[in-house]
């Protein structure tokens, strides 16, 4: 994996044009996953002002770079922690969603991974499939952003459509992949989109803005359980066509 010693090594010259040495796009791949459970120490501002700087030439379709991104550390993000998951433990639904996470009519394959996933992910956290409580829990867990020092919220403006949500996606890959060139990990967590109200009154966005989610970044916290979840193979999902 792409550990402290390569972050380093790896910074960007003044135009990022720069040979990255310890770094590989394959190895940052296979070792980017969903952390849940962070250190707490800090990350340097300097860190994230390089990654984002790097990840604005992200592929944005007519150049239009849609995205709206509000950076949230210290007191600031405490006190978001503090609203959201006081209102996770009273077992607020939350806002009314701008729009869903998952379609309502999942079939097989699509919930077959899905199931497989939930289960595994939260019973390395101890939250058993049967608890009565699991929505509760996960949702205070996912409040505090697994302890994260740091959340970067992505929004899009409402006048955009699904290409444009299509550029956020491949901007927020560019930002989790320059964080593994850095030593950090991630969580992107659309569950922030059920408190949309307490991040907008945070972070200042207007109303012509949408949360699309937030991630989470800091470094892995040692020690804790977590599992690899498993990927379709190759051949499910992608056809070759001619020689």
């Amino acid at each position: 994996m792409v550990g402290k010693a390569s972050r380093d090594r790896c910074r960007f010259g003044e135009a990022f044009g720069e040979k990255m040495a310890g770094v590989d796009v394959y190895e940052a791949v296979d070792s980017r996953r969903a952390v849940r459970a962070f250190s707490g120490e800090p990350v340097p501002k300097d860190v994230l002002g390089r990654v984002l700087t790097a990840a604005t030439r992200a592929p944005s379709s007519g150049n239009l770079q849609p995205w709206h991104v509000f950076v949230v550390t210290g007191e600031p993000l405490a006190e978001l922690k503090r609203r959201a998951t006081a209102r996770a433990l009273a077992g607020d639904p939350g806002d009314e969603r701008e729009y869903p996470m998952y379609p309502a009519d999942l079939v097989s394959p699509y919930l077959d991974r899905f199931s497989a996933a939930a289960v595994q992910r939260y019973k390395a956290l101890g939250i058993e499939r049967d608890d009565p409580a699991r929505p509760m829990k996960i949702a205070a867990l996912n409040s505090e952003a697994f302890g994260a020092p740091v959340v970067v919220f992505c929004y899009l403006d409402r006048t955009m459509g699904p290409g444009q949500w299509g550029d956020a996606g491949m901007y927020l890959q560019t930002v989790m992949l320059l964080l593994r060139a850095e030593g950090l990990h991630s969580c992107p967590q659309v569950m922030w989109t059920m408190y949309r109200k307490t991040v907008s009154q945070i972070v200042g966005a207007h109303d012509g803005l949408l949360l699309y989610c937030g991630v989470s970044v800091g470094f892995e916290k040692e020690g804790v359980p977590w599992v690899r979840t498993g990927r379709a193979d190759m051949t499910e999902t992608v056809s070759f066509i001619g020689e």
